[in-house]
């Protein structure tokens, strides 16, 4: 594999293709609005301390970050503790139309790179701002997404009764980085209109909180809490985690009248369809306390995959229960192209997943593998009209670097 691979696309048809984005991001929920935006066709520079962004380092659950959020980006490294460092980052944001960061609250005010100022610069200019909330009385407070996932009703809702459990990925890092890109692109299009940008601001509790809206609005229906999903009442009859044959797990579904008359007219269960206690949903869920105890027994003796079949070909919803690490060699994937090379932190290369959308029947595709610390650099500040003895003086002065 190259160091590149493109898309199918020519860079001249993607949608954001001509627009500059300057971002002061790390972890997840900030690289995760220039993803989107780069993956778009914008041109993505991403300003790194000298040191690069931490999640180059990370190990663990954090080990994928880096190649995961930072494709179709290039990088620069500056310190922006000096005076000289500062200078370049306002030369870069001169030529952009949007600024993206997600440091904690004032830190882009002390840097002297603040919307406040930035737009009497250039009132066109487009400023992203990720915080853990919007402004108000929590937002002095340090985010996490475990953090808004307890506080927000969502680690309720994800665990047992008395055992919060957070959602398995960066759920609001990831959606709250969408909605940092979505607002960007609202910025945009306002900027057309009226010829002047704005700033846009993207919080990881709101985002939280609209995630857990279905609940919030259940009980304003109901005038009874949502309880967490292990101890919820379905609102289908058939709709769990069977154990089956050598102890495989396999998930099935039956949420219609329709679905069940072919699931037990295709499973040979001809007195369950019979029995006027099981004759609609509404009546399954009631039974489900007898009902599902007959079904795990009657399905305990066949294969996963047999009961994937019949599902399958009777259009029945199913799913195995896949780990992560399966979906690398999952065929439907590799065959849509919903995967592609990416170069990893350690410079092997491996395979990523793409944008969950196309456009004109494909996908948007990588133009750039993830950046080796300051990678472009040098073109950029070229690019900002430094001199190769200016750029020499920079690195002398550690001001900025080339190197990983």
């Amino acid at each position: 594999m190259t160091d590149s691979t493109a898309s199918s696309f020519s860079a001249t048809t993607l949608p954001y293709t001509g627009i500059r984005v300057v971002e002061f991001t790390h972890m997840v929920m900030g690289p995760t609005c220039g993803l989107l935006l780069g993956d778009l066709g914008a041109e993505v520079i991403k300003v790194e301390p000298i040191e690069g962004d931490s999640t180059r380092r990370l190990l663990g659950s954090g080990a994928g970050f880096f190649p995961t959020f930072n494709r179709n980006k290039k990088s620069i490294a500056l310190d922006l503790k000096k005076p000289e460092g500062i200078e370049a980052a306002l030369r870069l944001i001169a030529s952009a139309d949007i600024v993206s960061e997600n440091f904690k609250p004032g830190t882009m005010k002390k840097l002297g790179l603040d919307y406040e100022r930035l737009r009497r610069l250039d009132p066109r200019l487009i400023y992203v701002s990720h915080k853990g909330f919007l402004p108000g009385p929590y937002d002095h407070r340090t985010a996490l997404d475990e953090v808004v996932q307890m506080m927000g009703g969502l680690a309720y809702m994800t665990g047992r009764q008395g055992d919060p459990l957070r959602a398995g990925t960066s759920v609001n890092d990831i959606m709250g980085g969408m909605f940092g890109a979505i607002g960007a692109m609202a910025a945009l299009r306002q900027r057309e209109l009226t010829g002047k940008g704005c700033e846009v601001q993207s919080a990881l509790f709101e985002n939280n909180v609209f995630l857990v809206a279905q609940h919030m609005m259940q009980f304003a229906a109901t005038g009874k809490a949502a309880d967490p999903m292990p101890n919820r009442i379905s609102a289908w009859g058939i709709y769990d985690v069977f154990t089956v044959k050598d102890g495989e797990q396999i998930f099935l579904a039956v949420v219609s009248d329709k679905q069940w008359a072919v699931f037990c007219k295709a499973l040979g269960f001809a007195a369950l369809f019979a029995d006027p206690r099981l004759a609609t949903n509404n009546d399954r869920v009631r039974a489900r306390e007898w009902l599902m105890p007959q079904l795990r027994s009657l399905l305990a003796g066949h294969r996963a995959a047999q009961l994937a079949a019949v599902f399958e070909e009777n259009e029945l919803p199913f799913a195995p229960i896949t780990q992560p690490q399966a979906l690398f060699d999952d065929p439907h994937l590799n065959a849509t192209g919903g995967l592609a090379p990416v170069r990893m932190n350690d410079g092997h290369m491996s395979k990523v997943p793409l944008m969950p959308f196309t456009l004109g029947g494909e996908r948007p595709g990588i133009r750039l593998q993830p950046p080796r610390l300051g990678e472009h650099g040098d073109e950029l500040l070229r690019e900002a009209g430094y001199s190769d003895e200016e750029i020499a003086a920079l690195k002398k002065a550690h001001i900025t670097t080339t190197g990983d």
